[in-house]
């Protein structure tokens, strides 16, 4: 008999086919026994802290967290003049404070200017009383600079989104001096993962989901693109347009990539589209290749997935619209806690070596850190 002292939990599911796999993994919980065994965990020096208020703080720590460089993202409040306000407060009575994220981030791996990026593609900055069908002061939208570099950048990003035309009325968005911010209540915490069939149920039911695909709907990066039917047909394989065009899986521990241990980047085998990396990849014990984190989270789509009875969050390239597995919230739990489970059909493996050559040197430098 063997024992497992902390986390241990058995998971039974199936992907499509009958698999079924006992998954052991160790809880965020429990620090002193990791200094125990000798586990400690250092900061980086160049770690940095972001306040964003967004709306709903539930609907802002995904996009976040599918950032590379994030280490962690916490929703709380911000902005007001009550100490440890709780949820009811906040949202009940004129406490001032904002419904906010708190991203923790390596500025040497993501800039401050791309959270601004992914803050502005991720609101309505024209709401001045609240975010989509959600009203009240708690869900307005703000950036909170803790210095004048920040400051200068956020002003920055709000008059090019204002010179883009993107939105017709005037921008509304504040951007105010950071001040403390307070932790939320735990189940507000990564609620995405805790409860997905509740938090796509409210991010669509809110009108957010479908605001925000329409308005960014043209934005597209014309190298990518999906080829015709007939095309493809002759492109992909039998088992590859399976798995892309009907949503299909292949077979666990008999696909091309699940062991494959070179340095590369994996690309989507119908567009190109960049999605994950080698240095991301690790062994989940499932048979299909497995991730922690999107390369560029521009390319990776996140869908309801309500297929076999049971809810999952199904990912898809965004441009070739191809499907490429789904996402679990049981990862390593030092890199975010996800795992991406990917069919390797839906993926074609570029070497270290031929990355600048195939037009993928961008994404050398990751190597390098």
């Amino acid at each position: 008999m063997v024992l497992f002292p902390v986390g241990v939990y058995i998971e039974w599911w199936i992907e499509k086919i009958n698999i079924v796999r006992i998954s052991v993994k160790l809880a965020k919980t429990f620090p002193l026994l990791f200094l125990m065994l000798g586990t400690i965990v250092v900061a980086s020096g160049s770690e940095k802290e972001a306040l964003f208020a967004g709306g709903c703080f539930w609907c802002m720590e995904a996009p976040f967290e599918a950032l590379r460089g994030v280490s962690a993202v916490y929703s709380g409040y911000s902005g007001g003049t009550v100490e440890n306000p709780s949820y009811h407060q906040v949202t009940k009575s004129d406490t001032g404070h904002y419904e906010t994220v708190k991203v923790i981030y390596d500025e040497s791996i993501v800039s401050y200017e791309e959270l601004l990026e992914v803050f502005w593609r991720n609101i309505d900055p024209t709401d001045r009383y609240g975010q989509f069908h959600d009203r009240g002061n708690h869900y307005r939208t703000a950036i909170f600079y803790s210095d004048d570099a920040e400051k200068r950048l956020a002003e920055l990003s709000k008059r090019n989104l204002e010179a883009s035309g993107k939105f017709k009325e005037k921008i509304v968005t504040s951007i105010l001096p950071a001040g403390r911010f307070y932790k939320a209540e735990e189940y507000h915490q990564d609620y995405y993962k805790k409860f997905p069939d509740q938090y796509h149920a409210y991010a669509s039911g809110s009108g957010r989901k479908s605001f925000l695909a329409e308005l960014w709907k043209d934005e597209q990066w014309t190298v990518y693109e999906k080829p015709h039917e007939r095309e493809l047909k002759s492109k992909l394989t039998e088992l590859q347009f399976a798995v892309t065009q009907k949503d299909g899986t292949e077979r666990a521990f008999d696909n091309e990539y699940w062991d494959n241990h070179e340095d590369g980047l994996y690309v989507d085998v119908v567009s190109g589209e960049p999605l994950f990396l080698s240095i991301d990849k690790y062994d989940s014990g499932t048979g299909w290749p497995s991730f922690t984190k999107p390369v560029d989270s521009r390319f990776v789509v996140n869908k309801a997935d309500r297929t076999l009875f049971m809810l999952r969050t199904e990912v898809r390239s965004r441009y070739a619209d191809s499907h490429l597995g789904h996402l679990f919230n049981d990862g390593p739990v030092d890199e975010g806690g996800l795992r991406y489970c990917v069919n390797s059909a839906s993926l074609r493996f570029v070497p270290l070596e031929d990355m600048e050559e195939e037009g993928y040197g961008e994404y050398l430098r990751f190597f390098e850190e």
